[in-house]
């Protein structure tokens, strides 16, 4: 009996699942072909650079990070995705959350057990919805469940209704955490990547200095224009997908414990309801 939420729900967090991962096969490689699109037609345009002179014509900001060579639109599509991602897990995750407050909604399903209310707790958590909700609606079903069977002690009863919580939260949970491996990903793509945009800008450099004669400044300008564009894109792409990693991670931490204190509640409840009986 501790398996039958398991039923209905997992056709429907395989459908999450699969949405999910379209979503991220098809947006890595638009976000790469908007990048292209970016570095050519926009930061390349004639009119920033003077006299309209892409080669040699002083650029200006837009310009110069065109001037940063092949990698900037690949540094630029890292930093696409990290906002389509961010976007895409903050829709998410406040979905589960539910309607109203996460920790008021903890409270009041606490105060309903506390004052043996059943009922009340489950119509909380069809007030609430999203995942918290649904994880401690199928707990109070299990509940329900539970006294009405004969067969088992109150130990193997409280058992049973803790192991219905961690089943459901592996159904509603892992779909959260989808999309953030991409996030975590890009902190270290996006500063490798800087990182060989740079190299590949010195050894231009130092080719330029290594030439006969005097130095070609303009060659030499340009590499270490390319340097520090790719440097400021990859360590920029970085902090901000280290930054939104932290915040989705620590809000799902705040859901997992609300589940975790509300389960604990509901069992707590159940065991000293019914350990007299």
């Amino acid at each position: 009996m501790a398996n039958a939420p398991t039923k209905p729900t997992s056709p429907v967090k395989k459908e999450s699942s699969s949405s999910s991962g379209l979503f991220a096969t098809l947006t890595m490689p638009i976000c790469i072909i908007v990048a292209i699109i970016i570095f050519m037609f926009i930061l390349g345009d004639p009119s920033h650079f003077e006299g309209g002179d892409v080669e040699h014509g002083t650029p200006d900001i837009y310009g110069t990070i065109h001037r940063g060579g092949f990698l900037v639109p690949l540094i630029m599509s890292y930093v696409l995705m990290v906002i389509v991602f961010s976007i895409e897990r903050f829709v998410v995750i406040n979905k589960a959350s539910g309607t109203g407050n996460v920790d008021a909604f903890v409270r009041k399903v606490q105060s309903a057990l506390n004052a043996g209310n059943i009922d009340a707790a489950s119509a909380e958590c069809d007030k609430q919805k999203g995942s918290v909700a649904n994880v401690i609606k199928s707990a109070l079903k299990k509940y329900r469940e539970m006294e009405d069977e004969a067969g088992l002690d109150v130990d193997q009863k409280a058992l049973a209704i803790q192991k219905d919580i961690e089943e459901a939260t592996s159904l509603e949970m892992p779909m959260l955490e989808q999309n953030l491996t991409v996030i975590a990903t890009l902190v270290s793509i996006g500063t490798l990547t800087g990182l060989l945009g740079t190299v590949l800008g010195m050894i231009r450099a130092f080719a330029a200095l290594a030439t006969s004669g005097a130095p070609n400044t303009t060659a030499l300008s340009t590499a270490i224009s390319e340097a520090l564009v790719n440097t400021a894109f990859g360590i920029g792409t970085s902090a901000t997908s280290i930054v939104m990693y932290n915040v989705f991670t620590s809000k799902i931490d705040k859901l997992t414990y609300a589940i975790d204190e509300t389960g604990f509640s509901i069992v707590q409840t159940f065991a000293a309801s019914h350990k007299n009986k």
